[in-house]
């Protein structure tokens, strides 16, 4: 009874230990196909589909060129509502998360996502009318400012208008939304990033920005463990499983070659969203 005891026990362990090492990346692999959901699609410069089915934008070229490096010869987006994204991924409706995701400690010890090496580094802007009458951000005060529900822009906003600096924040459901809010006269400015700008300015000649780039801040209570965090707040990263730790480790080889080799700066030049920001994404 002790040796077949002890033998279950090891068949137990061994097979525990297959487990933890089988990962996400055989799977993926066989499939033949990396998909990753998506809660922007169609924002410029971002991601969007062209009437082929084909993908444009930066996060398009390089999901397929992280696809290509782990040995994936398809990838392909699952669109969804950006409040699903972490769900969807834990219940393995696609198999990462590309979709200008901001790396954070509350995502990672909350939803227990564990995200890479960041590709892209997003900041806000004060956007406005060309005819606006504001000319600076001291002009905002009992103004309504528009943003987007969920985002560190939100979170930007909502902590300017507590310091007094904003009168109202309207939060929407998607990055377009503020847009046309603000060309009916909604809102009287926009508070969102500047390559949601980029995308806008291509169909909204009239958006000017108004002052400096505003930095992401963490909320109060993850400052301290933001600080410890080796990506600078406010990078985009590539979001996994917790336990799809191969598919990690791939994944962030495959985004530091292209760093070393120019890969990404090429690709996010191409959308015009490089500049020297760009250059360093971690501390």
């Amino acid at each position: 009874m002790n040796r077949l005891t002890a033998f279950c026990l090891a068949f137990v362990l061994s097979s525990a230990a297959l487990t933890a090492r089988a990962g996400c990346l055989n799977d993926v692999r066989t499939a033949g196909i990396l998909t990753a959901g998506n809660g922007l699609m169609g924002t410029r410069p971002f991601v969007w589909q062209n009437e082929d089915g084909s993908y444009g934008g930066f996060e398009a070229d390089m999901l397929k060129e992280v696809g290509k490096r782990i040995g994936v010869p398809k990838t392909d987006y699952v669109v969804t509502e950006w409040s699903t994204l972490i769900p969807g991924l834990k219940a393995k409706r696609w198999d990462i998360i590309f979709s200008s995701m901001s790396a954070t400690q509350e995502r990672v010890q909350t939803a227990n996502v564990r995200f890479s090496r960041p590709y892209f580094l997003l900041y806000d802007e004060i956007i406005v009318r060309s005819d606006s009458p504001i000319r600076s951000p001291a002009d905002l005060k009992d103004r309504k400012v528009g943003t987007t529900l969920g985002t560190n822009d939100s979170v930007n906003a909502h902590r300017l208008a507590r310091e007094g600096q904003i009168g109202e924040v309207l939060d929407f459901n998607s990055f377009g939304e503020p847009f046309v809010a603000l060309q009916n006269g909604q809102v009287d400015a926009v508070l969102l990033d500047q390559g949601t700008l980029l995308g806008q300015r291509e169909k909204m000649k009239n958006l000017r920005v108004v002052g400096q780039p505003i930095y992401y801040n963490p909320k109060p209570e993850w400052a301290e463990a933001e600080s410890k965090a080796s990506y600078r707040f406010g990078t985009s990263a590539v979001a996994v499983r917790a336990e799809c730790t191969d598919l990690l480790t791939a994944i962030n080889g495959a985004l530091q070659s292209m760093d070393q080799d120019g890969t990404r700066q090429k690709i996010l030049a191409k959308y015009g969203a490089w500049s020297s920001e760009q250059a360093v994404l971690t501390k």
